[in-house]
């Protein structure tokens, strides 16, 4: 049952729960939400800065990640050549004059703008100061960067904000010129200092180290390591990146032509990257570099059309994507061979995100519905049903736990959410063991329907290697929303669960912390304003990626 019994607060109320620094709840929206395990509360509020052209606004879609900085400060980044990243020599000047052009049309990637916090840097040229000097570059020898920082994209901006910080405008910003970041991501058990992934809309990426750029007071990248330079080995735009689990190095890029590029961080990306052409645009192959030196070492053509999402599965075994062409995919990485995959009832898939334990793989897109695949059963076992637009984010809850759930019982539930551009954050339950399950109709029959495990009553495990056609509304058991709110007023583009809230990001830049029901039941009663705060100072946010051992407990 769809959860819509949560009140509207007044206006006087909603600014008397403004959080300090002007960061007052939206008008019209309402600031707590209603759930089985009791309310969630909205906390505070992030956004671009407020002097942010309105014109690069919608140039990109915001994502948004979350990262933590361990303890351990990284280890100095070692100096890189300047033909392939910013360092801070002399000769980084003429790197990026090469990496300009002059006057034949290529792609500028200077680096420039302000950080807000930061005193402001005089550069007479377009391309920008990107050479560091005393004056342009100042570093903050006695700060550490320890923390959990939120990282979002917004026009041509790259931001970073103190997440447990009730501060609105993000404390670094780093502009770039006539390029856009368009997707990010971080790992936080990087060995080398870089931990950082920027994928652009020219197809460029760059790796830096996040606590470098908090060090740095300029307004540019620092010490970054540059691959596909200018587009050399793929000119069209990055979609989605990802570091590999336990891949030492390795990440993925994947970009709007349908193809994957694998590559090792630690690789300059010298000699030839060229690969054959595609045979078959229509079949999944897989190209591996002619050279040991060559960066990236390998590409994956998945489909015709873009690919609009990939996750990797928590221990790195599986590579699922989705894209433009309607189909889920998943792939076994190390043995680059696709396992299963499927077709989205209409339209193209957007995202998708596995769960914690590898045994379940959401996908949302353009049928408004929320696809359960089972890897078990290597087929969708669920829809979801509930959005009212496009499904744009989803992910597990690998924090939460039933506050009715008892270690005697055999079921296994999980909690999940999606974000849609109907502006709405939907959470689902999902117990297998109680969804009523369509059996195989025959010739000229109706569907039965039964409860119990799907694998004792579907067809046969379906072949490794099978993409199946898109199923039949009546063939698929649906489930409903356990809630259903609307967080923001305008799209919404992801969320993100942590051990202590749920992230909603707007596709606009604007992003809403709200806190889960036993945080605020805890604190609220010494000091609601500063509850989660408080809380983070001695318990950092993390990634839903991170663990499932801390569950939510009534």
């Amino acid at each position: 049952m769809i959860n819509t019994a949560n009140g509207m607060m007044s206006t006087s109320s909603s600014s008397a729960a403004a959080a300090p620094g002007g960061n007052a709840p939206s008008p019209g929206l309402k600031t707590y939400f209603k759930s089985p395990e009791g309310r969630y509360k909205l906390h505070y509020e992030k956004g671009h800065p407020s002097g942010l052209m309105h014109y690069v606004q919608g140039k990109t879609v915001t994502q948004a990640t979350v990262a933590t900085i361990k303890d351990k400060p990284s280890p100095p980044t070692p100096p890189s050549q300047p033909s392939s990243s910013f360092s801070a020599s002399s000769g980084v000047r003429s790197a990026a004059a090469r990496l300009l052009g002059s006057g034949n049309g290529s792609r500028a990637l200077s680096f420039v703008g302000g950080n807000g916090g930061s005193k402001s840097i005089s550069g007479g040229s377009r391309l920008g100061p990107l050479g560091s000097n005393s004056s342009t570059s100042n570093l903050t020898s006695n700060f550490d960067g320890r923390g959990t920082y939120l990282i979002f994209n917004m026009g041509d901006g790259l931001f970073i904000s103190d997440l447990n910080s009730q501060d609105k405008e993000p404390m670094k910003a780093i502009y770039f010129n006539n390029v856009y970041p368009v997707c990010h991501a971080f790992d936080s058990d990087a060995k080398d200092g870089h931990d950082l992934l920027i994928g652009l809309s020219t197809g460029d990426v760059y790796s830096v180290s996040l606590r470098q750029q908090l060090q740095d007071s300029g307004k540019k990248l620092v010490g970054a390591q540059h691959y596909n330079k200018d587009g050399s080995v793929n000119g069209s735009r990055c979609t989605c990146i990802s570091w590999v689990p336990g891949g030492d190095g390795a990440f993925v890029v994947a970009h709007a032509d349908g193809n994957i590029y694998v590559y090792e961080k630690s690789k300059e990306g010298a000699g030839d990257s060229s690969f054959p052409a595609i045979k078959d645009p229509t079949q999944f192959s897989v190209a591996h570099a002619r050279y040991s030196k060559s960066n990236p070492i390998a590409r994956w053509h998945i489909c015709q059309g873009s690919i609009n999402g990939i996750a990797f599965s928590t221990d790195g075994t599986y590579l699922a994507t989705v894209g433009r062409d309607g189909y889920l995919r998943v792939f076994d990485y190390s043995k680059e061979q696709l396992i299963c995959g499927g077709k989205s009832y209409y339209g193209a898939l957007l995202c998708c995100a596995w769960s914690n334990d590898g045994k379940y793989v959401l996908a949302g897109g353009e049928d408004d519905l929320v696809q359960i695949w089972s890897m078990v059963d290597r087929k969708v076992v669920a829809w979801g049903e509930g959005h009212n637009s496009w499904v744009s984010g989803v992910a597990f809850d690998s924090f939460w736990s039933s506050p009715n759930s008892d270690d005697s019982g055999d079921s296994v539930l999980y909690r999940f959410g999606s974000v849609g551009q109907d502006t709405q954050l939907l959470l689902w339950d999902l117990e297998m063991d109680e969804i009523v399950v369509p059996l195989r109709r025959p010739p000229g029959g109706s569907p039965t329907l039964s409860t119990g495990s799907q694998s004792s009553h579907w067809d046969n495990v379906t072949p490794v290697g099978t993409l199946q056609p898109a199923p039949s509304m009546r063939d698929i058991p649906k489930i409903s929303p356990v809630v259903a709110h609307r967080v923001h007023t305008e799209p919404l583009s992801g969320l993100i669960f942590t051990t202590e809230s749920v992230l909603t990001v707007c596709r606009e830049g604007h992003i809403k912390v709200w806190i889960r029901p036993h945080i605020a039941e805890a604190q609220g009663a010494s000091n609601p304003e500063t509850a989660l705060s408080t809380s983070l100072k001695d318990k950092p946010l993390l990634s839903s990626k991170v663990s499932n051992s801390s569950g939510y407990k009534q």
